[in-house]
């Protein structure tokens, strides 16, 4: 913390502009011994938070390295809380590290992954989920996924943990004071009264770890197989949702030999389509090999698209796909229905009773709307979805959650038993310090640092 540190801020590649940023107690210094500016304003030196035109200059020999556009902002108005320069330099991959390079010759070191935003969470400006919540922000590839990053980063889900904690910590004052004031005058802790505290405490944990598997799909995607036998519209299917030609679509069985995936928004849900070969027994090697990738694809799917052929009556191949199904997650697509219908759900529901049934014409464009808001309907569990929705979308806040959910569990079971209140306090306090963890106030030093390992150099 005592360094001052410094990194290209931008993508590495060809762009109009790069940035190199630098952070500490020496970012001025440094910034006055490597740029010139062109001219002042008026004024005898570098101004806080005003742009300054000018060149990065060499102090060893005098050459310039490149035309930029520098700032300086002032400590603690900054997004580290310390003296930050930031310089612009042309998008140049070569005048970004001839610049960087200036800068750790003279005094700065090259920062680690996520110092940035480490120095902005130990110097207060950002608790531990907010952080976490940046690297999300740069990785989000829906706008869905976006905006709640971008919720969490500005504080919802702290505030919420906040507000858990504050419970908990009014029934840990009360155990407390029961426990080392017992002659005193004050109102007796019944344990009735804590299984209704530890209630209310479960019921606010157990309401954020319910979104977290929305959470998750959010943010890294829903996993779709669309599976079937041969020629029974799959690649149609995944053209549709694509709109664009992906899969070629013949009339030929096994036309599709490999799996195809495609990463689709639907709705604003990123969604990894896979699109397998045709489930059937071949004596083909290649389309063998096809149809266990197939298998693959289907084993770690989160939602299963089953199509079949609505025009023919069922064959063996549709129900051994079905019993394989099961009461899986799927949605069964009764395809062709404009050559007519010869599959009745009613049969259908015999082998996949879980499954959601829709009616389509793929190539006509029937069924697709039905089939893209039942798959929202899904990641949302059938609620309305809320723009402001708080979700969890963070493994490692989801675990511990569950495990402060534990802790109130082992203590309901105390107070029901009607332990003694030492007894009880311990697993209280265990699952408010858990929830610490997740907004920073209760963390070790390992964590911290497996934390900002996941971001890139720069931020």
């Amino acid at each position: 913390m005592e360094d001052t540190i410094a990194a290209i801020a931008t993508a590495y590649g060809e762009g109009s502009i790069g940035i190199i940023r630098i952070s500490g107690s020496q970012a001025q210094n440094i910034m006055n011994r490597i740029f010139v500016p062109k001219h002042f304003q008026g004024e005898k030196s570098i101004v806080n938070k005003r742009l300054y035109y000018g060149h990065i200059i060499d102090p060893s020999n005098g050459e310039a390295v490149d035309e930029v556009l520098v700032v300086f902002m002032k400590a603690p108005a900054t997004y580290t809380r310390e003296d930050v320069v930031e310089i612009y330099c042309h998008g140049s991959i070569v005048a970004l590290r001839k610049t960087l390079a200036l800068t750790l010759r003279n005094g700065a070191r090259l920062a680690e992954r996520g110092e940035f935003t480490k120095r902005a969470f130990l110097n207060g400006r950002l608790d531990l989920s907010q952080a976490e919540a940046v690297i999300d922000i740069i990785s989000a590839k829906t706008d869905k996924s976006f905006d709640v990053a971008l919720n969490q980063m500005e504080g919802a889900l702290s505030r919420k943990i906040k507000e858990i904690r504050q419970v908990i910590m009014d029934l840990l004052v009360e155990i407390t004071v029961n426990l080392d004031y017992p002659d005193e005058d004050i109102e007796l802790l019944t344990y009735k009264r804590i299984k209704k505290c530890l209630l209310q405490i479960n019921d606010m944990i157990e309401k954020l770890i319910d979104t977290a598997s929305t959470g998750r799909i959010i943010k890294e995607g829903l996993n779709v197989a669309i599976i079937g036998k041969p020629n029974v519209g799959k690649s149609s299917l995944m053209n549709a949702i694509l709109k664009e030609t992906r899969a070629i679509v013949t009339e030929i069985p096994g036309t599709t030999r490999d799996t195809i995936e495609e990463v689709v928004s639907i709705r604003d849900i990123p969604v990894r389509l896979t699109d397998t070969a045709g489930i059937r027994e071949t004596e083909d090697k290649i389309e063998k090999i096809g149809i266990e990738k197939s298998k693959e694809a289907f084993n770690r799917a989160d939602l299963i698209i089953f199509i079949l052929d609505g025009s023919n009556k069922l064959t063996d191949e549709d129900i051994n796909i079905m019993t394989t199904i099961g009461t899986r997650r799927s949605i069964a697509l009764i395809n062709k229905i404009d050559l007519g219908q010869q599959v009745s759900e009613e049969k259908l529901r015999e082998y996949i009773p879980k499954a959601k049934i829709i009616k389509t014409a793929i190539k006509q464009g029937v069924g697709i709307d039905e089939l893209e808001q039942e798959i929202v309907d899904m990641v949302y569990g059938g609620e309305v979805k809320q723009e402001e929705s708080l979700l969890v979308t963070n493994v490692r806040h989801m675990e511990l959650l569950e495990k402060a959910a534990g802790a109130v569990a082992d203590a309901y079971r105390m107070a029901e038993n009607m332990e003694p209140l030492d007894f009880i306090e311990v697993d209280v306090r265990r699952s408010w310090e858990l929830l610490g963890e997740i907004i920073g106030e209760a963390v070790t030093e390992d964590i911290i640092d497996q934390v900002f390992a996941r971001f890139c150099l720069g931020k």
